[in-house]
């Protein structure tokens, strides 16, 4: 009897696992982007406005917010569109129920909040006048379907904007964390094309898909990013307060090596102390289209 399976070789999760093990992440951290809300608002306010700018909504805008955490920048159009209506999606329930309360807070009541996935929206086809999604493609299981999704519910003329992050290079705020953990621990290099925060790095790459899906005029540019905390020690609480990969490590190593780890993080960013804040830069890639 043979078989061509190989016992030891470790097959690639499905798209259903992935969506599965995005929701349960961010679900678990739910609480700590809420937490650190001020400070994440602040840090991505930039290229949520840049987004906003480029969509230019009405007064009564239809627009679509997609993987939207705990809001925006669908939340900041909903402001500017008090005769519109816009809807959040996200597959976490739980950033979702934190986006909510930050509507209320806002006293926004035009507002609809939709658990569903970025490649299965339950809405027919034109239903926005635009369409948003900050921080989700990197994410998403099937790059195409998801932007052939939401380009499928985006009104003729109707704007899609996209960001994501550009290379590790470019956002020192989120390698310090890695480079600690890898003096104490080997981490595995991700699989080629796999969900995770540099996914879309690459100048064009998602400008490309879009443009597969049928999106025309692109433009796509660069917004600069920087985390603002108070003290080194701060950093060091937001990430393991918000951030699963440093998580996942040090529910791995022993208390040595979550100490070093953590010392390692702390002075790194005492490097970037200055006024009595530590100002982490980055960068994100803004892209923006138009549905013919």
């Amino acid at each position: 009897m043979t078989s061509d399976a190989r016992p030891h070789e470790l097959t690639a999760p499905t798209d259903d696992e992935i969506r599965r093990q995005q929701r349960d992440m961010w679900d678990t951290f739910s609480p700590g982007w809420e937490k650190w809300d001020d400070v994440v608002s602040a840090t991505l306010g930039q290229v949520g406005d840049a987004l906003v700018r480029i969509i230019h909504p009405r007064d009564d805008q239809q627009h679509l917010d997609v993987a939207a955490g705990t809001g925006e920048p669908g939340l900041t159009v909903a402001a500017l569109a008090p005769k519109g209506r816009v809807t959040l999606t996200d597959l976490s329930p739980s950033m979702l129920a934190a986006a909510g309360r930050r509507a209320a807070a806002k006293g926004l009541d035009n507002i609809e909040l939709c658990e569903c996935s970025a490649d299965d929206l339950p809405y027919p086809d034109a239903t926005f006048d635009s369409v948003s999604c900050r921080f989700g493609f990197m994410f998403f299981p099937d790059l195409r379907q998801a932007a052939s999704e939401l380009v499928r519910v985006l009104r003729p003329g109707g704007r899609i904007a996209a960001a994501v992050w550009a290379g590790p290079e470019a956002n020192l705020w989120a390698t310090i964390p890695g480079d600690a953990i890898a003096t104490e621990v080997a981490l595995p290099a991700p699989s080629p094309g796999a969900p995770g925060m540099f996914r879309c790095a690459t100048p064009g790459m998602l400008a490309s898909v879009l443009e597969g899906v049928g999106v025309r005029d692109i433009v796509e540019w660069e917004v600069p990013t920087v985390l603002t905390v108070d003290r080194p020690e701060a950093y060091w609480q937001l990430l393991t307060d918000c951030t699963a990969p440093v998580v996942a490590v040090l529910e791995q190593v022993d208390d040595g090596q979550r100490r070093r780890i953590a010392s390692k993080v702390i002075d790194t960013a005492r490097a970037f102390e200055s006024g009595g804040s530590v100002r982490l830069p980055g960068t994100a890639r803004c892209i923006v289209g138009t549905r013919p």
